[in-house]
């Protein structure tokens, strides 16, 4: 019973801690509806900054100077967050979901090469809590005393937030611009300050949560991708924007976390996504938020790209001409390189297919490419079946996975879809991840190799080319089918298409099955030009690469994936073979094209080009 209480109250420490990153997500997203990937990052920099705050002050000031260190390393992160507030999302209020997460995780990478410049990779340890650095006994176990210093912060963060927007003039104007911006700025309430207020907010809660963590676990650069999947789950479970429902959603996730490990071992890490999944299937809104009003709004990110007849067919005389002379020139590295640019831009055009026709962006679109590559590598290593049956095998492995899925994700639209789309990637690598005996865990599977004829790197970039070229041209046949047309009309304007009698879930349910088959198609050939299969191809880092390719080449056309490809799997090889720090200059790429290039490369081209005509 003792041992129970114990897990319990560790529980409750954790969701505190869990809360007070959340609760600033949630108060992002409930006046900004922004969806802020680098929050994580904001926890991150708050544990660094106490780290070095605190050893600053405490040698002067003793116990007082960790409490000032804690709470200037607060400060300071609210501030950062507020000037990203003014020099990014600004200029994002109005765009779609798809840009605000690219822009907001080309932060994360900024800042993860700036806090490897600044501190170094070794993880640092803070010193113990003054004041609570030893234990009280309940019921004959020792609870350390800082964990129960964590339980009542928690409740009291809630309550003073509660006070702040219902007690005080600016949070009646906080509450004001979640319910209805236009009404509020007709009124004259100057916004743009609110809304930077606003994120100073957010972000000083999640470097408070980082900071208070410190004599919990050792500042490293792990933070801030560790903890903004749970601070995802905790605000999606509990309500996007709502407080009290991440605080209730905090408390769930934190008592599941304790309990879950010592019931079901080798399924933690599934458990909480499978709670999200649970609950926007069954409640988009979340336990405590509030219904999304039904529009006919379009779904997608604007009209399609049209590139002059001319420059068309001279791109792609290029392209061929450039493929097949390619092999003449290159060395093996080149070739290999090649080949994975291929594959990623195949992965890249099954993603453009789903968002830019069907109007759905997904936030875990690598679930089908992981998927592909563990069907692959899976028979190869437990049937021994050579490379053209795993092939085979990749495509419906995919689509298996997107039936299921898909059947959930398509009945939602927005943030809801994407979050439940990143909630079903997150348990396929989980799964992959914990589930030792079959994936191997990460460890991988290893040993994938192609058959003897195409081991060759020269012959293999052939197969690869070939077959990604087939798949594009599929691809395009089915965009300019009456398919492709009626998707267009289901995310264009659903209520009209729903009135004419179109079933809107079917066909994204096609749309849905048939993406993730040409991404599980570039997952089987991942696996066999790597060799082996890791979770990793499944992890977050994945889905976003796929988006940053589809927005780099643009997010509207057929074409588009293939140049996103070239260019951003091209920088950062050469990147990380030339510096350390290639995650900063590719962070820095990814916010110039959000910022002056939203219509990507084709499309910037074709706006040019129409304005010259």
């Amino acid at each position: 019973m003792s041992f129970l209480v114990a897990q319990f109250l560790t529980g409750l420490a954790n969701a505190s801690s869990l809360f007070l990153v959340a609760s600033g997500l949630s108060i992002i997203f409930g006046v900004t509806r922004i969806v802020n990937f680098a929050h994580g990052s904001f926890y991150m920099l708050g544990a660094y900054l106490a780290f070095s705050l605190v050893g600053k002050f405490m040698p002067a000031m003793g116990g007082l100077g960790f409490w000032i260190g804690v709470l200037l390393a607060a400060v300071a992160v609210g501030l950062l967050g507020a000037l990203m507030e003014l020099a990014l999302l600004r200029r994002l209020y109005r765009s779609p979901e798809l840009f605000q997460l690219l822009a907001t995780f080309g932060i994360v990478l900024v800042i993860q090469d700036l806090v490897l410049q600044v501190w170094g990779p070794e993880d640092l340890l803070g010193p113990r809590a003054p004041g609570f650095a030893g234990s009280i006994e309940l019921l004959g176990l020792q609870l350390p005393q800082y964990d129960i210093f964590l339980i009542v912060v928690g409740p009291l963060v809630l309550g003073g937030l509660w006070f702040l927007f219902n007690a005080t003039r600016w949070g009646v104007l906080v509450r004001a611009a979640t319910e209805d911006r236009e009404m509020l700025a007709a009124l004259g309430v100057r916004q743009k300050m609110l809304f930077t207020s606003v994120v100073f907010l957010g972000a000083a809660l999640a470097g408070l949560g980082g900071a208070l963590q410190l004599p919990r676990e050792p500042a490293n650069l792990l933070m801030d991708m560790n903890v903004i999947v749970e601070a995802f789950v905790v605000v999606v479970v509990g309500g996007m924007g709502s407080l009290p429902g991440a605080f209730l959603a905090a408390l769930l996730i934190g008592i599941l976390d304790a309990f879950g490990i010592l019931i079901f071992p080798k399924i933690t890490l599934v458990l909480l996504f499978l709670v999200m999944a649970v609950v926007l299937i069954l409640r988009p809104q979340g336990l405590l938020g509030r219904t999304e009003r039904i529009t006919d709004r379009p779904q997608g990110t604007g009209p399609p790209v049209m590139l002059p007849r001319v420059v068309l067919m001279l791109g792609l005389a290029t392209g061929l001409g450039a493929l097949a002379l390619l092999p003449l020139v290159a060395g093996d590295y080149v070739l290999n390189l090649a080949t994975e640019v291929l594959i990623f831009a195949l992965f890249a055009a099954s993603l453009q297919f789903l968002m830019g026709l069907g109007g759905m962006i997904s936030f875990g679109h690598a679930a089908y490419l992981g998927l592909g590559a563990y069907g692959s590598a899976l028979v190869v290593k437990h049937f021994a079946l050579p490379m053209e049956g795993a092939l085979l095998i990749a495509p419906f492995a995919a689509a298996f996975g997107a039936i299921v899925f898909g059947w959930f994700c398509v009945r939602l639209s927005g943030v809801y879809l994407a979050m439940l789309t990143l909630a079903f990637a997150q348990i396929g690598w989980s799964v992959a991840f914990q589930w030792v005996e079959i994936t191997g865990g990460d460890n991988g599977i290893l040993g994938v190799w192609p058959s003897e004829w195409a081991k060759a790197p020269v012959v293999f970039y052939g197969l690869t080319a070939g077959v990604v070229l087939l798949s594009l041209m599929i691809l395009r046949r089915v965009a300019y089918a009456p398919f492709g047309y009626t998707l267009r009309a289901t995310r264009d304007s659903p209520l009209r298409a729903g009135a004419l009698g179109i079933n809107l879930s079917q066909h994204r349910w096609a749309a849905f099955i048939l993406a993730g088959a040409f991404a599980g198609l570039a997952g089987g050939f991942y696996a066999f030009l790597k060799g082996s299969v890791f979770p990793d191809v499944m992890a977050i880092p994945t889905s976003v690469d796929a988006l940053v390719m589809v927005l780099l080449g643009g997010v509207n056309t057929l074409n588009g994936p293939l140049i996103g490809a070239v260019i951003y799997d091209g920088l950062r090889a050469e990147l990380v073979s030339r510096t350390e720090f290639w995650r900063l200059i590719v962070g820095l790429v990814i916010i110039a094209i959000v910022l002056l290039f939203p219509q990507g490369i084709l499309g910037s081209l074709s706006r040019l080009l129409g304005s010259r005509r």
